[in-house]
């Protein structure tokens, strides 16, 4: 069974960093294309950044190209969201999810709340 464990959420003043940190049971997790999503109260939940297998492509939504970075360690199982000038719009829970053509799981969330 895979488990999908993020961590590193927490409150940041506007123009403040967070890393967040997305841990994958298995081994499999070279094999997994994984990705970031967020909801806000009252919001549908919307994708922010996606990496895939092999060469790594990513992925990112318009509203935070510039100022997130994906990327991923294989060898730890570990993919991470890198944020940077954070606006109190990324106000949100963040979630991450492992795609395999066997497997789909998501993690249970962690908040991120961007305010002075």
């Amino acid at each position: 069974q895979v488990q999908v464990v993020e961590s590193g959420g927490g409150l940041v003043q506007p123009g403040g960093s967070l890393r967040l940190s997305c841990v994958v049971s298995g081994s499999g997790f070279r094999f997994s294309a994984m990705g970031w999503y967020r909801q806000a109260p009252g919001k549908q939940r919307e994708l922010v950044a996606t990496i895939t297998t092999g060469i790594s492509i990513t992925t990112y939504a318009d509203s935070v190209r510039g100022r997130f970075l994906i990327s991923r360690d294989n060898a730890k199982n570990t993919v991470l969201l890198q944020m940077d000038s954070l606006k109190p719009e990324d106000t949100a829970v963040y979630y991450c999810n492992s795609v395999t053509p066997a497997n789909v799981a998501w993690g249970q969330g962690t908040q991120v709340t961007v305010s002075s």
